[in-house]
């Protein structure tokens, strides 16, 4: 059986799929650095080896600092011994402005949760390219005082693909082990295996897990070779239940067969990998563990980052210090919360033998230091907490133990996704704080809080059975919040943020006041518009055939496009028009997938896009770009938008298997359709601007002498800059998650509804970006 072409795949070939993989993944991570934190990248040695790798370990070391609940001094007191002179750095700022900005990265890589596993791999992979002496204790010696960090020895790590031959066993797929099995179960797995049925439920379960493996060509092969195993064992657990006895006596030979290939060839394979990248083929699979990461992804995508003074040792920011004054006036002594990707716990320490307590507690995750409380049930069973140890009078010499009480409310989502957090990393930060006399607060102590391992597994289990009926579908989740955050409101306020909303259109910038001159040019011609909005009513119309809606949008778009262009060449020459900006507003329903296809109108239209970020401005698009382009943009958007959520209820009726989510399958319905129509838009630019140029050569005079392609090469690099003036620092979106099976139909759907033309390459040149 040949899935996608990886059948025999050899170590040789699987082991090259791993180099590149980890080649990528270390640019993606120095890329962080470069971006997230400058100072440090700057000051990074040359000495070291391949810049590349050096940054990805530095900004992996960093996050796991921050995972582990270590001060920013601890950070840089290894900083000082990696960089040559670093003690004549303001190292301390530069470890705090990364700090604050890692979570804001989007790269799951440096999550708590995750930063450990890929410290660990990357520390190894640097270990691997460096120079030897000779002398393995020396060299390891020097590396590990160089990083002040243990670095992985030569192990099992290095050559996993080879891990099958020690039982004398190669690196195969079910077909070639059972290719070597007695001929009737051999004929009998090949039968299976290469049946359609077997290929297609294949395929679509490596297509949900590809997604989650971050680009891991090896970790994609591992995964099909699982996805044809359990292929294999469905169809022998459905015919064995009701097969005749000699019948389940041969299907039991065949789940031998199933085992040996898991327990000689993949298993090995898959133990032989590092941390990190065994968490991601785990996570991939359906289950709790991948239902949290998902939740977590939202979770994190939702929340507000804190800034730089947040990480000041040994000081408070304000924000948890005004928490601190509240809880305190109101006799509260504990809370939770969220420091970038790290759940923390906040205990006011009030007594000296609390104080004591405090200063005395390991981190070890023994009974005594966490009692969590999730609605009214607790979910562990911890003994109790400071001021809970027992009666004073029956111990004279009374010593607390260290621990902290939170309740995980059951109805916030909030809440939930924090214990999520807390399960999925194993431990959290510990915040002892301390009541001074003139009404402030000083941090007395921060220590890493360690978590018993079936703790973590009953607290996962709870929140995401709880997180499940309260926020279905994860992509909810950040609206949820937002309403936890408005104390409960439901969206009463929809009118002043349209209100609010018009203003910013009225207004070039909404960050300036409004009273800023309007550029020369008002956009489109009411003439011009009044024909293209007639043209989109007609598309629109429920009694307008496919090819007639096609013919009426290839207009409308054609008018528009050969609009911009004739503008640009008369500006080229005459007083050069100013690129404008605007925030549009997005209402739901599915309000991510329309503010992607208003960004991917905006790009094939010349214009350019940033989602500004926060939970304030998570619906809305700030668009950068000349003012006809803008104009054509929003009013192209208004069209396709009503037709893609038309277009995938229908698509839902018709198309939907049976048993998959409604939501699921439309929003990746949306996601094919806004492939395809935004494709065929930037192939109607294409072919006004063909068409422009072919004019401008027919009478044999240019604009300036300049051509077409260069007047509008240039507008977009001032639209650019524009953007780049107000947001100089940026970051790409997350990759773009999907469940649901209407892609393709998506894709389908939105050539037959659209304007026509050749279709063009994938999607995936325009990835947004967020401030």
């Amino acid at each position: 059986m040949a899935m996608s072409g990886t059948d025999g795949l050899p170590e040789k070939e699987f082991r090259q799929r791993r180099e590149n993989w980890l080649e990528i993944r270390a640019g993606d991570l120095a890329a962080v650095l470069e971006t997230a934190g400058p100072r440090l990248y700057k000051l990074l040695p040359t000495d070291l080896g391949a810049p590349t790798l050096v940054a990805a370990v530095t900004v992996a070391r960093v996050a796991a600092d921050e995972a582990r609940a270590q001060s920013v001094a601890e950070t840089v007191g290894w900083m000082e011994r990696l960089i040559p002179g670093g003690h004549l750095h303001d190292l301390e700022g530069a470890v705090r402005e990364l700090r604050s900005r890692l979570a804001a990265s989007g790269e799951p890589a440096l999550w708590s949760w995750n930063a450990e596993g890929w410290e660990e791999m990357l520390l190894w992979r640097w270990r691997r390219v460096q120079p030897r002496t000779g002398d393995p204790a020396r060299d390891f010696a020097g590396w590990r005082a160089r990083w002040s960090a243990e670095i992985p020895w030569n192990g099992e790590i290095d050559r996993p693909e080879s891990m099958p031959r020690r039982h004398g066993r190669q690196l195969l797929t079910p077909s070639q082990f059972f290719a070597g099995e007695p001929e009737p179960l051999r004929l009998l797995a090949q039968a299976v295996l290469n049946a359609p049925r077997t290929a297609a439920a294949v395929h679509d379960a490596v297509l949900l897990r590809e997604e989650h493996l971050q680009g891991a060509e090896h970790l994609v092969w591992l995964a099909e070779q699982q996805a044809c195993v359990e292929q294999l064992e469905a169809w022998r657990r459905r015919h064995q239940a009701t097969g005749s006895e000699a019948t389940r006596a041969f299907l039991a030979e065949l789940s031998e067969a199933v085992k040996r290939y898991m327990s000689l060839v993949l298993q090995p394979v898959v133990d032989a990998l590092s941390a990190c990248e065994r968490a991601l083929l785990g996570d991939s699979r359906h289950g709790a563990r991948r239902s949290a990461a998902d939740y977590l992804d939202a979770f994190l995508d939702a929340q507000e980052q804190p800034g730089e003074e947040s990480w000041r040792d040994e000081r408070l920011s304000a924000d948890i210090e005004e928490q601190a004054r509240e809880r305190h006036e109101r006799g509260e002594t504990t809370w939770h919360g969220m420091l970038g990707t790290v759940p923390v716990w906040y205990r006011i320490v009030t007594s000296r033998e609390e104080r004591a307590a405090a200063l005395a507690y390991s981190g070890k995750p023994s009974t005594s230091v966490v009692r969590v409380r999730t609605g009214a049930a607790t979910q562990s069973l911890l003994s109790d907490l400071f001021g809970f140890g027992g009666p004073a009078e029956e111990h004279e010499e009374w010593y607390p133990e260290p621990g902290i009480e939170i309740e995980y409310a059951p109805d916030s989502a909030f809440d939930l996704c924090a214990l999520l957090a807390v399960a999925q990393l194993g431990h959290a930060r510990l915040e002892f704080l301390l009541p001074r006399g003139d009404g402030r607060f000083q941090q007395l102590r921060s220590v890493r809080a360690r978590v018993r391992e079936e703790d973590t597994v009953a607290w996962r289990r709870w929140a995401l059975e709880v997180l499940s009926e309260l926020v279905p579908d994860p992509e909810d989740l950040a609206d949820v919040i937002a309403r936890e955050d408005e104390d409960g409101t439901d969206g009463s306020d929809a009118a002043e943020d349209r209100m609010r909303a018009d203003d910013d259109r009225t207004s070039p910038d909404a960050s300036t006041p409004p009273s800023r001159p309007r550029p020369a040019h008002d956009g489109l011609p009411e003439a011009l518009l009044s024909k293209v909005r007639s043209l989109l009513r007609k598309a629109e119309n429920v009694g307008a055939t496919e090819e007639e809606a096609r013919v009426y949008l290839a207009k409308a778009t054609e008018l528009m496009a050969k609009y911009g262009i004739e503008q640009a060449m008369l500006d080229d020459v005459a007083e050069p028009e100013r690129p404008v900006d605007r925030i549009v507003d997005l209402y739901p329903p599915y309000v991510k997938e329309g503010r992607r296809l208003l960004a991917r109108i905006g790009y094939e239209m010349r214009c350019r896009s940033v989602y500004p970020g926060g939970k304030n401005n998570r619906h809305r698009v700030h668009l950068f770009g000349f003012e006809a382009d803008l104009q054509a943009t929003e009013v192209l958007f208004a069209s396709l938008r009503l037709q893609m959520l038309d277009g995938a209820d229908r698509a839902d009726r018709r198309h939907r298997p049976e048993g998959e989510d409604a939501r699921a399958y439309k929003r990746s319905w949306m996601l094919g359709f806004i492939r395809e129509v935004t494709a065929r838009i930037g192939a109607a630019q294409r072919a006004a601007r063909a068409a422009a140029e072919q004019g401008v050569e027919a009478e044999g005079e240019g604009s300036g002498g300049r051509s077409v392609a260069l007047v509008l090469a240039d507008r977009t690099t001032v639209v650019e800059a524009r953007l780049a003036a107000q947001y100089p620092k940026l970051n790409k979106t997350r990759p773009t998650k999907f469940k649901g099976t209407g892609y393709w139909q998506g894709v389908a759907d939105g050539r037959d509804a659209d304007i026509g033309g050749p279709t063009f390459a994938a999607e995936g040149q325009t990835a947004q970006l967020t401030d």
